[in-house]
Parts: C-alpha cells; structure tokens; sequence
C-alpha cells in the first residue's frame, strides 16, 4: 500500500526540476555516423537522443549578392576568353557546411523531464 509520503516526495522532486528548467552540458563528439557525442566517461548520447541546431548542421541558405567578377584572361587566346568581368548579381543559394566533426567540443541543454538533448552550438576553450 502506498504511504502517504510518496505524494509528498514526488511533488518535492518536482518542485526541485520545475527550479532547474535548463540543465547545460558540455560534450565531445566522437563519432559522426552514427553521431554520438560523450558527456562523460560513463554517458554518451546517441543520434536518437539529439535535437540538432542549425548551427551544426549543413544547410543552404539564399543569400542577395551584387558585385562584379575580376579581370581573368585564359583559356586557348580566343578572343571569347580574353581577359573580362561581369555582374554577379541577384540571389543565390550557397551550400553551408557545418555540421559536427570528430574531436569538437559542442554545448547542450538537456529537455525537462526528457531524455533528449539539444545540441546548441559548438565551444570553443579558453
């Protein structure tokens, strides 16, 4: 038969987590297929556990430029590769490589209640 402190206890422990909504952690990462990165000697996280950031992901993103190439000369001396510029100009989309790579050190913030970690960004030391 449950006693009556059980309630208590749970309400207290929930109390103390509801004070601590965010709990940080600093990792490494040590293998990036499947990606896994060790908190500590004993808790490394798994691809599954993981919410990851733009931040340390590969994305594309649409950027506006507007500038002029330079001066270049080459190819066979024909005349249609004489040295030129022209305009580069309107948006583009550039491919940005980011994600995690072996050996780098990353910041996380562990999900209440939860079992998942959000991999925030990479840090760097002191």
């Amino acid at each position: 038969m449950p006693s009556l402190a059980d309630p208590i206890k749970r309400a207290a422990v929930e109390a103390v987590e509801a004070g601590k909504p965010v709990h940080l952690l600093f990792g490494k990462v040590i293998s990036t297929s499947p990606l896994k990165i060790q908190v500590d000697q004993k808790a490394i996280y798994s691809e599954k556990m993981l919410i990851l950031t733009r931040n340390v992901t590969d994305f594309e993103m649409d950027m506006t430029v507007n500038h002029t190439t330079e001066n270049r000369s080459g190819g066979s001396g024909e005349e249609s590769f004489a040295s030129h510029n022209h305009d580069y100009l309107g948006r583009k989309t550039f491919f940005v490589h980011n994600a995690l790579a072996v050996g780098e050190q990353v910041l996380l913030a562990r999900v209440q209640k939860g079992k998942k970690f959000v991999v925030i960004d990479r840090v760097y030391p002191a």
